[in-house]
């Protein structure tokens, strides 16, 4: 077999290099004619790219060119009183422009004027106010919104059949819903959230569909888009909005109150009428309305006085000093056992509670109705019998006696004890009351 020399090898090495090297100057001049090829920044006042020597148009030319087509721009309103003004292919323009881009539109047109080298703009800008413009102007744009009214009426009105629609479907979804969960037995406020949130859904649906046949452009991808990058601005605007739109769907998902419950929020004591996302409505005792916003019901304490059929009612009865104890609990206990309201007989309750100041009082305990008429119905039928039944025992609900003490009776016109008993001759023995004085003598 023929094999190559270690002459050869090197060759054919040195050939490969030379290759190589061939390749990266061809490579980096070609790098350099592209860059090269870049246009260079033009500044705005350069000068023209080539001055010309031989051959030149007459700055008289080049003036007239300029001013010919200025006066066209001058009958159509752009520019006034201008001036053209040239020495050795330089231009000057003076004069006044209606806009800022009709004056640069004139600078534009000098410079690209054969053989002009720079262009030196003194045109001003005209701020004079033109009623006339700006009637014609504002004309114009009422004419164009009237225009694209009249175009888009069609689709505004099928994008109010989408509403009405919408509406129509939402009011029939809420009706079919009421159908299906009432035979289902579910909690009232769980039937109202489903309720309200296929509602929130259908009209979220409805909206988006009548935009975008009012506005062809619009699809939903853009209208959520849009919500999207909004988002952030809507949370801070609104946030106390979603913060009880979160807490009413909360208090209807699994709260302790329902309608028709009483409850006690702080100050306002009243029935719980409706339920919505935002707010609660609560009618008070008093027959007044209140609206309270579902983050307060959310974070403060709320005491549900109908969560059981009853409540426990209590109050203090005493009687005299001189009367039996035991006796007399007998009787308020019977007295109470025999109230219709009472519920529960069997635990009835009466403790005899504390020395008071003239009378031995007792705690009377009871169940009753939970709502508040059945509360105040029971209290005041149980202190009427235990009124009436310690009458016909005999038994004594004391009065609370009271003595006052005077330093100097005499200033007040009553007779102090000693000169009573002087007068009566009784000695040391006298009345605790004091008396009178007869003004007569």
């Amino acid at each position: 077999m023929k094999t190559d020399s270690p002459v050869s090898c090197g060759r054919r090495w040195w050939d490969w290099a030379a290759v190589c090297l061939c390749l990266c100057v061809s490579l980096n001049h070609a790098d350099g004619q592209e860059a090269n090829e870049t246009e260079p920044v033009v500044e705005a006042n350069a000068p023209a790219e080539t001055v010309a020597v031989q051959n030149i148009v007459d700055d008289d030319a080049i003036r007239d060119r300029l001013t010919e087509i200025f006066d066209s721009a001058r009958n159509a309103g752009w520019l006034t009183d201008v001036e053209v003004k040239l020495q050795s292919g330089i231009v000057t323009i003076q004069g006044q422009a209606d806009t800022d881009e009709h004056r640069q539109w004139a600078e534009n047109v000098a410079r690209k004027t054969e053989d002009v080298v720079a262009v030196i703009n003194e045109l001003s800008i005209d701020s004079a106010v033109d009623l006339g413009t700006t009637r014609d102007v504002v004309s114009k744009s009422l004419d164009s919104l009237w225009t694209d009214f009249l175009v888009r009426s069609p689709l505004l009105v099928a994008a109010l059949v989408v509403v009405l629609f919408t509406s129509l479907l939402s009011k029939l979804a809420s009706w079919i819903i009421h159908r299906l969960l009432d035979k289902r037995g579910m909690r009232t406020s769980l039937k109202d959230l489903i309720n309200q949130l296929t509602s929130i859904a259908i009209w979220i649906a409805g909206l988006l569909i009548a935009t975008v046949v009012a506005f062809p452009g619009m699809t939903p991808s853009k209208a959520l888009t849009v919500l999207g990058l909004g988002s952030v601005a809507i949370g801070f605007a609104f946030k106390d909005i979603f913060e009880n739109f979160f807490a009413g769907i909360l208090i209807l998902w699994g709260y302790p109150f329902d309608r028709g419950d009483f409850i006690t929020c702080g100050d306002v004591t009243g029935e719980v009428k409706q339920i919505t996302i935002r707010n609660t409505l609560i009618r008070k005792l008093d027959g007044e309305l209140a609206v309270v916003p579902n983050a307060t019901l959310f974070k403060n304490n709320v005491d549900v006085l109908t969560n059981q059929p009853q409540r426990r009612v209590r109050i203090i009865c005493g009687v005299a000093y001189d009367e039996d104890v035991a006796q007399s609990r007998d009787v308020i206990k019977q007295a109470v056992q025999s109230c219709e309201t009472v519920q529960g007989k069997r635990t009835v309750e009466v403790f005899a509670k504390e020395f008071a100041d003239s009378s031995v009082n007792f705690e009377v305990a009871w169940w009753a109705g939970s709502k508040p008429l059945d509360i105040r119905r029971s209290r005041d039928e149980v202190v009427a019998a235990i009124k009436r039944d310690l009458d016909e025992a005999g038994i004594e609900i004391p009065f609370p006696y009271r003595t006052l003490t005077f330093k100097n009776p005499e200033q007040l016109g009553f007779q102090s004890p000693e000169a009573v008993g002087d007068a009566n001759g009784s000695g040391g023995n006298y009345s605790p009351s004091l008396t009178k004085a007869n003004p007569d003598g």
